[in-house]
């Protein structure tokens, strides 16, 4: 009955190790400037000053960020924000927004933590409302599961995507790219983010 145990225990150990590894990891984000592109593999000196290698596969998605103004953002327009609260109690402050396009409703839906600064936090929602408040404009946002509002404050980036190809992947172009890593350490781009006329992706 030990011996039974025992190999019990140890496939219990195996079974838990083995659905680890083939748990997916999480996207990882590269932002940075484009060095070289062979339309294979794509390197990129990233913001932290580390030279990045990619692989690009026939799904990579490449969109060009594109500058808008606030009148662009409506009523039911599904947006994503990257803002900062300074101190409990305070409200959202938008570092930037970028408005999806309809065929990209529903991109990463929700309000979570988010690498741009320390203590940055993203929330891509429908727009329920739009007010005015001094110095810019307050954003009512809702999500599956719950609702944010955040300041606009006048100046703030805002962009949208426009569907591309990979032409725009150039060197000296800035980039976000969305990367997922295989069991070797190899980075696969997902989705690249190229900001127009060597505008930096502001989320």
């Amino acid at each position: 009955m030990k011996s039974i145990r025992t190999w019990l225990v140890l496939g219990t150990m195996l079974l838990g190790v083995t659905v680890a590894l083939a748990q997916p990891q999480p996207p990882i984000r590269i932002r940075g400037t484009i060095t070289a592109f062979d339309g294979i593999e794509l390197q990129v000196k990233s913001r932290e000053g580390q030279d990045v290698t990619m692989h690009l596969a026939d799904t990579t998605k490449v969109n060009l960020l594109a500058p808008i103004h606030l009148s662009d953002i409506k009523e039911g327009s599904f947006v994503g924000v990257t803002a900062l609260q300074n101190g409990p109690g305070n409200s959202l402050q938008a570092l930037e927004v970028h408005v999806f396009p309809e065929a990209l409703r529903g991109t990463g839906e929700g309000h979570y933590a988010w690498d741009l600064e320390p203590g940055s936090s993203m929330t891509n929602a429908n727009v329920d409302a739009i007010v005015n408040v001094n110095n810019g404009k307050e954003l009512v946002l809702s999500y599956k599961g719950g609702s944010q509002k955040i300041i606009v404050p006048q100046g703030v980036p805002l962009v949208t995507f426009v569907a591309s190809d990979r032409s725009q992947l150039i060197p000296g172009a800035k980039v976000l790219v969305i990367t997922q890593q295989d069991e070797n350490g190899a980075l696969t781009a997902l989705r690249i983010s190229v900001g127009k006329n060597g505008m930096k992706p502001p989320m």
